[in-house]
């Protein structure tokens, strides 16, 4: 709901990294959170390719973590 809201502004830088250059839809990935993953996907303003300080893909994390349903979600983008 919240990032729902925050997205709904069209204010939020959405793809930044921090300083271990991982992102929100990395953060989501790798925590498991599919229904965060999939709003941020919708937005078109993320990149599924990009890699943190330790060039881990969202896709690795979200394998590694054995959030199956995420890595197909990303395949499948």
């Amino acid at each position: 709901a919240v990032v729902e809201l925050l997205l709904a502004t069209g204010k939020v830088d959405i793809d930044p990294g921090d300083t271990s250059n991982q992102t929100p839809l990395l953060w989501a990935a790798k925590n498991g959170y599919e229904a965060i993953v999939k709003l941020l996907l919708t937005t078109g303003k993320v990149d599924i390719n990009r890699r943190d300080m330790n060039s881990r893909t969202l896709l690795l994390w979200a394998a590694e973590n054995g959030h199956e349903a995420i890595a197909k979600l990303l395949l499948a983008t």
